[in-house]
Parts: C-alpha cells; sequence; structure tokens
C-alpha cells in the first residue's frame, strides 16, 4: 500500500491548503506555453494574452517539443506544468507546415485535460497597430463584458464550445459587487461562419450624456483576430458529471406550515394559542379599593358573628 506523506513545514502545508478543493472557487489561472515552433504573430499574440491576464497567469517562454495536446502520450507534460503551476486553463501556440499559426485553447480538471479546441489564427493585429491613449488600457482586476453576435454561438455545437472556453479564459474571478469604473473593455465576438469568427478587443470610452448614466463609447484597443475552427475535443460524459459536481454548504432546515404558490408567494400557517383573558389579572385596581375593603369588612364581621353564636352553650 501507498503511505500519504503529511506535510511537516508550515510554508508546504498553507500551499497544499490553497490548492484544496473550496466551496467558493477562486479565479481559474492560465498557463501560456510555446510549441517546438513559433513566429512573430504566435508570439506577439501568447505576449497580448498574458498581458491581459498578467494578474492570474503564468508565461513560459521556452520551446516544449514533447506537449502534443490532441495526441495520445504528448499530454504527459502538459499535465505536468499545470500541476506544477495549479493551473486549470491553458494557451498553446505552435507553427507548421500543415497547421500554420496553432492556436489551441484547453481547460483541465483534477491537472488532467478536461477539453480542448483548436484554432487558426488570420488577420491577426497587434496593440501596438491602434492607436489610442494609456487611459483606455486595461486595468489590472478590472472585469470585462462580452458579446457574442450570431446565432451560430447557439446552434452550432463548435460555436458554442467556444464561447464557454472563451468566457472561461477571460472573465476572471467572480464577485458580487462591481464599481461601474471597473468595466472598461469588452470583447466583441462575431460568428462570420459556421467555423469562422471574428475576435476583436474594445475599451469602453464614458462620455457625458445629461443624466446619471453616461454614454459609451467603443474604442478598438486589440487585439484583433479572424479564429477559424479546426477541431476540438469535448469531455467525457462521467467526467463532465464529475466535474459539475457541487458541494452544498449547510442543508437547508425545513421550514414548517409554509409552503410556496404560484400567484400568492411563500403563505405561511401561524398557530395562535388561547389567551385566557377572562383569567388574566389586570394592572390597574385603582377604581374598585375601596368597595372590595368594605366588602372584605362586611364578609369578615359576618363570619366572626357566626362564630361566637356556635361558641353559646344552649338553655334546658
Amino acid at each position: 500500500m501507498i503511505g500519504i506523506k503529511t506535510p511537516t513545514k508550515g510554508r508546504i502545508r498553507r500551499e497544499l491548503e490553497k490548492r484544496a478543493p473550496k466551496l467558493v472557487e477562486t479565479g481559474k489561472k492560465t498557463l501560456i506555453l510555446h510549441g517546438s515552433k513559433t513566429n512573430n504573430v504566435l508570439n506577439a499574440l501568447l505576449t497580448e494574452i498574458y498581458q491581459l491576464k498578467r494578474d492570474n497567469s503564468v508565461k513560459y517562454s521556452r520551446k516544449n517539443e514533447n506537449i502534443r495536446p490532441f495526441e495520445s502520450g504528448g499530454e504527459t507534460s502538459l499535465e505536468f506544468f499545470l500541476q506544477k503551476t495549479d493551473c486549470s486553463l491553458f494557451v498553446f501556440g505552435s507553427h507548421s507546415k500543415k497547421r500554420p499559426n496553432n492556436l489551441v485553447i484547453g481547460r483541465a480538471y483534477d491537472h488532467h485535460i478536461y477539453d480542448l479546441i483548436e484554432l487558426g489564427v488570420e488577420n491577426f493585429k497587434s496593440m501596438e497597430s491602434f492607436a489610442f491613449g494609456k487611459k483606455l488600457a486595461p486595468k489590472i482586476g478590472s472585469k470585462p463584458f462580452f458579446a457574442f453576435i450570431g446565432e451560430g454561438f447557439e446552434s452550432v455545437e463548435e460555436l458554442k464550445h467556444l464561447k464557454e472556453i472563451l468566457l472561461d479564459l477571460f472573465h476572471g474571478e467572480v464577485v458580487t459587487n462591481l464599481n461601474l469604473a471597473g468595466l472598461d473593455h469588452v470583447f466583441v465576438c462575431t460568428s462570420v461562419s459556421s467555423n469562422k469568427v471574428f475576435l476583436t478587443h474594445c475599451a469602453l470610452r464614458l462620455k457625458k450624456s445629461g443624466t446619471i448614466v453616461p454614454r459609451i463609447e467603443l474604442v478598438e484597443v486589440g487585439p484583433s483576430m479572424d479564429l477559424v475552427f479546426r477541431r476540438h475535443r469535448l469531455p467525457d460524459e462521467m467526467l463532465k458529471k464529475e466535474a459539475m459536481r457541487t458541494a452544498s454548504d449547510k442543508t437547508k432546515k425545513k421550514e414548517k406550515n409554509v409552503f410556496k404558490d404560484a400567484i400568492q408567494g411563500k403563505v405561511g400557517k401561524i398557530y395562535v394559542p388561547d389567551q385566557g383573558i377572562g383569567s388574566v389579572a389586570l394592572p390597574n385596581k385603582a377604581r374598585g379599593v375601596k368597595r372590595e375593603r368594605r366588602e372584605a369588612k362586611m364578609k369578615k364581621g359576618a363570619e366572626q358573628s357566626d362564630a361566637k353564636e356556635e361558641k353559646k352553650p344552649r338553655s334546658e
């Protein structure tokens, strides 16, 4: 049997507690990798993805010849890097004659490959090709908007899969409250055809509108590209069911005598016990005090007279 080693150092114990499963998960980290061969387009694209996610991503600049995500046995090195960096998303760029400007985006569950999607990058425009001020640059920790234009994202299986992965890649950590100034950029995805998507990144410029709500203008800041769909791999049904399973924090206590109605909403029954008003003592008896004393005195006098009559001897 394999023995389980418990960490002896506090630093290692704290690191393992961070990686342990949680009821409320933190933001997903992204691992950015280079293949055995890349060109200037992929190098610029991977760098700009890292800049957009630099608060929650890890980038490796060395070439990796052993990583081939879609081939059997080519996932071992990738899963090792995912476990080492504690990342659940990865972006892998490679270039070859058969698949030029190849971009692979995938997700991991328990540091194992969950699903994959392979895209070809065309008509790439970097951030440097757009003229915009530093005020429009996305800030660290800001949240983006997403705009998916086209019916393909609801009807085509491949585009629905791409939509899920893009949302996981760029949405960041889930929050409950957000300041309006924290929404400073938007990703616009347009389905050109069943296997081609135009992706661009725009900044939000707030202008005066004469009301409390400002007028919003979109300014393209890059990167901008066409993504051609090549191949994808969906997760296994059993693995998907296990990954989607959630743990309930606390079981809710059943409410007695409460039910919900479709029209009236929440309806409850209230049981009021017998109040016993007749036996309750009144708090103020100021008006009847003299009369009660007089009646008590008369009753006491009658009792004393009856007692004297009983003590007298009878005459024969």
